[in-house]
């Protein structure tokens, strides 16, 4: 209300200086409406999605990760992947920037009017496990398939039992080729066996997540701790990631979209 009321204040002097024409006054008026409304919008869409504090793809210093190319980082931003119903994939070591650039980019679909949820791993299973409990665990996953964009932080950060492996198998089979999903780990993909309780789950949980996939991979220091490295134990300094099935996966998604788009 000050704002609209300021403004008013300017447009009211404006007209007694003949600098605006009272057309011009209301059209400016409609503007600044217009603009307080997509505000407010995106704030409570925002806080609905749970992307508070807010991140930003400006406020990322790619200067410090500069294995991360910042072109594809903002091709992603163009959203293209959310209509394509594709998973991005975030990985590296934490402290790498990963959920910056996941939280940034739903910022991004957010303020695209898309409709988005952010949840860390561990609290997606410990919802997916309460529901079932509950019986409610069908419409529970209803819940989660309803945004476009489903962003997932934090996975291998804790190993889990097949009984929860499956519930989140699930989800994703739900979402699979329906909705976007963006997911976070610090685990390559040859490691989630041991994430998932055994090869059975983890296989079906990839067939799934990376069928139509875009694989970021950030090797590179931990940004929290940029000022602090020297203190850390050479052996829990971070190490590279990549082996045998994100190479597959990465000639594969070269080799199959070769016309320019995002591997």
């Amino acid at each position: 209300m000050p704002r609209a009321l300021e403004t008013l204040d300017q447009l009211i002097e404006q007209l007694e200086r003949g600098q605006l024409s009272a057309i011009e006054a209301i059209e400016v008026l409609l503007a600044e409406e217009l603009t307080v409304r997509e505000s407010r919008r995106v704030k409570a869409a925002l806080q609905m999605a749970r992307l508070t504090p807010i991140k930003t793809l400006s406020g990322f210093d790619f200067s410090f990760q500069p294995s991360l190319d910042r072109n594809r980082i903002m091709a992603l931003a163009g959203l293209d992947f959310i209509d394509r119903h594709e998973v991005v994939h975030f990985i590296g070591q934490s402290g790498t920037g990963k959920s910056h650039l996941a939280a940034a980019l739903g910022v991004e679909a957010v303020r695209a009017g898309r409709s988005v949820y952010f949840v860390p791993f561990a609290d997606i299973l410990d919802s997916l496990a309460k529901a079932e409990r509950e019986g409610r665990l069908r419409g529970r996953i209803r819940f989660f398939c309803r945004t476009s964009l489903m962003i997932i932080d934090e996975i291998g950060y804790l190993t889990v039992g097949s009984g929860a492996g499956n519930l989140f198998f699930q989800l994703v089979n739900a979402r699979y080729e329906r909705g976007a999903m963006i997911l976070t780990s610090n685990r390559g993909f040859s490691e989630w066996g041991e994430v998932f309780g055994g090869p059975v789950v983890a296989t079906a949980l990839l067939d799934r997540l990376l069928h139509h996939a875009v694989v970021v991979h950030i090797e590179g220091a931990s940004y929290r701790l940029r000022e602090h490295a020297d203190l850390v134990p050479e052996t829990l300094r971070p190490k590279p990631m990549a082996g045998p099935v994100e190479q597959r996966h990465s000639r594969a998604r070269s080799a199959k979209r070769h016309d320019g788009k995002l591997s």
